[in-house]
């Protein structure tokens, strides 16, 4: 008998000790649903990157580029006096009014500005970020930008829909560098 439940209970951590084999997935997704949410976006980009062509083309008093960020601007003031633009940790004062890309005001300057704002290390929608980058003090541009560097997929939870293209007024009045931030502290 002894022998017996030797040999069983051997026999058990043979068993026992078998490799474990990886479960199969139940079902398998054909990436069906990212390729038509793909597809989707680039309707929705061209859709905006076309209306906001439209207005450009019928502005015929002002010239706009295309950023590399995805947007348009048009300098509106500049100043030729100044050579620095902003750079990483500077403090920025700004003014800025949103308006859709038709001219309709959403939030008026006044109920915004003035706007403080350290580059790159606050929250601040991407296409007015890129464009603070491009500015000097004293300058002023009008943006032109797509949902997708403004408030997006989400909109901004009160006046600003989603996938809502914007115009955008802003003014830099000063730029603060760095350096001078940290001898403050």
């Amino acid at each position: 008998m002894p022998k017996l439940l030797l040999t069983l209970f051997s026999l058990l951590l043979v068993v026992s000790c078998a490799q474990p084999e990886a479960r199969k997935p139940v079902s398998q997704s054909s990436g069906s649903f990212v390729n038509a949410s793909v597809s989707r976006n680039q309707k929705l980009v061209a859709q905006q990157e076309e209306a906001i062509k439209a207005v450009i083309a019928k502005d015929t008093t002002t010239i706009y580029t295309a950023s590399e960020n995805g947007f348009w601007y048009s300098r509106t003031k500049t100043d030729s006096t100044s050579a620095y633009l902003p750079q990483f940790g500077d403090r920025l004062v700004f003014d800025y009014q949103v308006e859709d890309i038709y001219g309709n005001v959403i939030y008026p300057k006044a109920q915004i500005s003035p706007r403080s704002y350290v580059m790159d290390q606050q929250e601040l929608i991407t296409g007015l970020r890129q464009a603070l980058k491009l500015m000097h003090a004293g300058e002023s541009m009008t943006l032109l930008l797509p949902s997708y560097t403004a408030y997006g997929y989400y909109g901004d939870d009160n006046k600003i829909g989603i996938n809502y293209p914007l115009k955008v007024q802003v003014d830099l009045k000063s730029i603060e560098p760095q350096s001078k931030n940290e001898s403050n502290n």
